[in-house]
């Protein structure tokens, strides 16, 4: 793929299948979701931090513009569609512009375990349950369970762009599992310490 993507830094992690709202305000992206809104094509959200921008990032499919403004500032829903490195940042447009190779997991003989699944998805509901949020958890047979899991909670960002970044299904499930079990205890703390 050679035609460059519009690349838009944000201080969070985009994931594949995960819904992102967005209030579309600088000129510059204005600009940028104008032309790939008149064009049907999807942008880059990579992570923006102190350090610079992160190497791999997700492509975001706008699914609707929600409310326009007068003065052209917008909100829209995007949703994650699938993951890239950047190869090239481009910066001939007021907006970043990448070269970018997409990226997949690598073809795996193993698929998560179905406990690994079944682990995930009961942490994921009690940690939901927790926090007070009705979450009707994600279809376990989801391809990408892992993402819609970590997309869903408000997790470390660091944690979510290693997860972006690991290639396997199966280790995805297990890192996010692993970080689901060290931060319930103490969400079970503070749910015990509210109810008292």
């Amino acid at each position: 793929m050679n035609s460059l993507l519009p690349i838009f830094p944000l201080e969070l992690v985009l994931l594949p299948g995960v819904p992102l709202p967005l209030h579309i305000f600088e000129p510059r992206y204005k600009e940028m979701i104008a032309e790939c809104l008149e064009q049907k094509k999807p942008f880059g959200v990579v992570r923006a931090s102190s350090a610079g921008v992160a190497d791999i990032g997700c492509t975001a499919e706008i699914m609707s513009v929600t409310k326009k403004y007068d003065d052209g500032r917008m909100d829209i829903l995007t949703r994650g569609v699938e993951r890239f490195e950047v190869i090239h940042v481009n910066e001939d447009r007021s907006f970043l512009q990448a070269e970018i190779s997409v990226v997949q997991d690598e073809d795996e003989a193993g698929k998560p375990a179905a406990q690994m699944v079944t682990q995930a998805v009961r942490l994921h509901a009690e940690i939901a349950k927790l926090a007070g949020a009705e979450l009707s958890g994600p279809d376990q047979h989801a391809g990408n369970l892992s993402f819609l899991l970590a997309g869903s909670l408000p997790l470390d960002l660091d944690f979510k762009q290693s997860l972006l970044s690991t290639l396997s299904e199966a280790k995805r499930l297990e890192a996010v599992v692993g970080y689901l079990e060290a931060i319930l205890p103490g969400l079970r703390r503070a749910a015990k310490a509210r109810w008292n």
